[in-house]
């Protein structure tokens, strides 16, 4: 919820919340939110549904059965909680979207292309603050 808090101050002080960036964060801000929220009661779920507008009940779900709490003093979210969750949503009329399988791991190859141009020509600004490189 921090960095997203930056990302808006950011937008504010270069003037662009006429520019869609907030709108298009909308999502993020609200799956931290819902990360932030008590997950146990009925109140709760009809909080997070008022409040997680901007998703999906797919991604809610998603988000929910992925949660994994970070110390002792919680708990997963059961799977009790997470249905009430789907029956609250059961009138929404979401749009229908592909949800990635984290659990599903492939490899990606990069090609080498070798450059023509030798490192000993290259120059490197001062302004890049480089000073830790130094030639061999």
């Amino acid at each position: 919820r921090f960095n997203i808090s930056q990302l808006e101050e950011w937008l504010h002080g270069k003037n662009l919340q006429q520019s869609g960036a907030a709108q298009t964060l909308e999502p993020l801000i609200q799956a931290a939110q819902l990360l932030q929220l008590k997950k146990k009661t009925t109140e709760d779920a009809e909080a997070i549904c008022s409040l997680c507008t901007s998703l999906t009940t797919q991604q809610i779900v998603k988000i929910l059965s992925l949660y994994t709490p970070v110390n002792e003093f919680e708990e997963r979210v059961t799977v009790a909680f997470i249905r009430d969750i789907q029956t609250h949503l059961q009138e929404r009329n979401d749009p229908p979207q592909l949800l990635l399988d984290f659990k599903r791991v492939f490899p990606v190859v990069f090609p080498f292309n070798p450059s023509f141009i030798t490192m000993d020509s290259i120059h490197l600004p001062a302004a890049l603050h480089l000073e830790f490189l130094h030639e061999v």
